[in-house]
């Protein structure tokens, strides 16, 4: 990448603008392979794993070309740095596959918020504990919250005392990060879903022991041989 940087020359006989030219490399993520290797040794590891030394980066292009596979750098950092000889082509169809795999399973977890007033009636109550409950079933985080208004703030423990009882409704499903805090009119808690157990295995029926042969009863003939 090029980029020009004009400036003034001194003195007056000069106006015009002179040009000095910069050069700033592009970054990359890529893997150096093959010719863009030019370390004077590597340590090298074959397409099977096995560590064959250290050699020049000559010399381990020549053996990756003469396998078919590619020569990547796969640890610069290290003294000399670590090659090794793969299929490149295959080695990115992976890493692509694993990302997008993983971007897949990737959730972000949201915080949603309920709101209540300190004289909210039963029913309201009610709806929202609900969404609350769903919310936090789907694996997000909730912040309650309980706006005062007025003389409201007088009964503060109004607040505080139903958003215990919030709580405490959801508490199958989730944990209260924090007590109720005050802000301003504001006091709120945060709830936390509980992390999901996997269901435990049903234990396995026992088995009926053999039953025993029954001992012939006194006075009953013996079977003859």
């Amino acid at each position: 990448m090029f980029r020009t940087r004009g400036f003034f020359c001194a003195g007056a006989v000069c106006p015009h603008f002179c040009y000095h030219l910069e050069v700033f490399a592009i970054a990359t993520t890529s893997h150096e392979i093959n010719e863009e290797i030019r370390d004077p040794e590597v340590r090298l590891i074959d397409d099977a794993g096995e560590q064959l030394g250290i050699v020049s980066s000559e010399e381990a292009l020549r053996i990756a070309t003469d396998r078919g596979y590619d020569l990547v750098k796969i640890a610069p950092n290290s003294v000399p740095p670590v090659c090794r000889i793969m299929d490149y082509g295959k080695f990115r169809f992976e890493q692509t596959k694993k990302e997008k795999e993983a971007r897949k399973n990737q959730r972000v977890i949201e915080v949603k918020e309920i709101r209540m007033s300190p004289g909210i009636d039963t029913n309201d109550f009610n709806t929202k504990l609900k969404n609350a409950q769903k919310f936090l079933s789907d694996g997000d985080r909730v912040k309650v919250s309980v706006r005062f208004r007025g003389r409201e703030m007088a009964h503060t423990e109004i607040g505080a005392d139903l958003l215990k009882d919030f709580a405490e409704k959801c508490g199958e499903i989730a944990n209260m990060d924090k007590q109720p805090k005050l802000e301003g009119r504001n006091m709120s808690m945060f709830l936390s879903p509980k992390p999901q157990t996997p269901p435990k295995k049903p234990a396995k029926p026992k088995q009926p022991r053999p039953e025993q042969a029954a001992e012939p009863e006194e006075g009953t003939p013996a079977e003859a041989e």
